[in-house]
């Protein structure tokens, strides 16, 4: 037997079947609990699909529920300033599927919601979500086509919101240092960082 497991009957040789209870929670809507918990959450990660088949995770933040339900099937994400790349926004513009996971800190729960995505700039859409009278730069629309609570098994093996298994910063080198290696920029990085620090704190929003 081939020790690359690449069809599902091959996966399912070493996997049993999931057992009743994690098919049966999935939701085809957003129920109380889990816009309870999209209303907790300040953080998510954001997964697409790229046009070249490779796939994107992309981390979003803000304030404690920055997510708005809009609808049991429909979720509104601001965009704030970032770097412009605009690799979700782009793969969402070839292909809608995407994929959400949410956090709330101290939670060793997650929320995973998969759906389909626009990207919109509709003013009364835009005008939910200004911050210190800023506008993001679009907000995104999400369709919502499963939901279901995601175990904690994988919060409890990283122990993420232990504090006392924080890796100290200086462990690596300051992002500086690092863009400085990998872009062989020719300044310091004590000034690439500088920049960093000044553009995070005036461009959060």
């Amino acid at each position: 037997m081939s020790a690359e497991l690449k069809t599902e009957d091959a996966l399912r040789t070493v996997y049993p079947e999931p057992s009743g209870g994690a098919v049966a929670k999935q939701l085809d809507f957003i129920d109380p609990h889990s816009r309870k918990f999209i209303e907790l959450s300040p953080f998510l990660c954001i997964g697409t699909g790229r046009p070249d088949g490779l796939a994107d995770v992309s981390p979003r933040g803000g304030e404690q529920g920055f997510v708005h339900v809009l609808d049991e099937r429909r979720l509104a994400m601001p965009d704030r300033p970032g770097n412009n790349r605009l690799d979700t926004l782009t793969n969402i513009a070839h292909s809608p599927a995407v994929g959400l996971l949410f956090f709330v800190p101290g939670f060793e729960e997650m929320l995973r919601v998969n759906g389909t995505a626009t990207t919109s700039i509709e003013p009364e859409l835009m005008a939910r979500f200004v911050v210190d009278g800023k506008q993001p730069r679009s907000v995104m629309i999400v369709e919502v086509k499963e939901v279901y609570f995601h175990c904690t098994k994988a919060l409890k093996r990283s122990g993420l919101w232990n504090a006392e298994k924080h890796v100290p910063r200086d462990t690596m080198p300051s992002f500086g240092q690092i863009f400085r290696d990998q872009t062989k920029a020719q300044m310091p990085a004590t000034v690439i960082d500088l920049a960093l620090n000044e553009d995070a704190k005036k461009n959060l929003y």
